[in-house]
């Protein structure tokens, strides 16, 4: 089991920036997905980016060109810098890996979560 521990979350106005960081224990390095999700209270959580080991990464339409997804598969370590930072993008961002090798983009069948890191943007 592979345990994550998400940073960085914060509050800030229409337009900025923040940069959110997972750092994974246990077995991370086998952890062929990871990943960024975001979930508002009462809407089911969502797709935000994917990466896989080979640094490989997919976005969600609304954050493509504005996010971006890294790891450090040495460093075990994932992030997600995020710019041009915008009201809906409100949510709480959670961080997780799958030792599955399936589809990235699938977030059924991701094994390990982190806590979650709210991210407030105020307009």
């Amino acid at each position: 089991q592979v345990q994550l521990v998400e940073s960085g979350g914060g509050s800030v106005q229409a337009g900025g920036s923040l940069n959110l960081s997972c750092v994974a224990s246990g077995y991370a390095y086998g952890s062929h997905c990871m990943g960024w999700f975001r979930q508002v209270p009462g809407k089911e959580r969502e797709n935000v980016a994917t990466i896989d080991h080979f640094r490989y990464a997919a976005y969600a339409a609304s954050v493509k060109g504005r996010f971006t997804i890294g790891r450090d598969n040495a460093k075990t370590t994932l992030w997600l810098q995020m710019s041009s930072l915008k009201p809906e993008d409100t949510a709480i961002y959670y961080c997780a890996a799958k030792s599955v090798r399936s589809d990235c983009w699938r977030q059924d069948d991701y094994n390990s979560w982190g806590q979650g890191t709210q991210v407030t943007v105020s307009s």
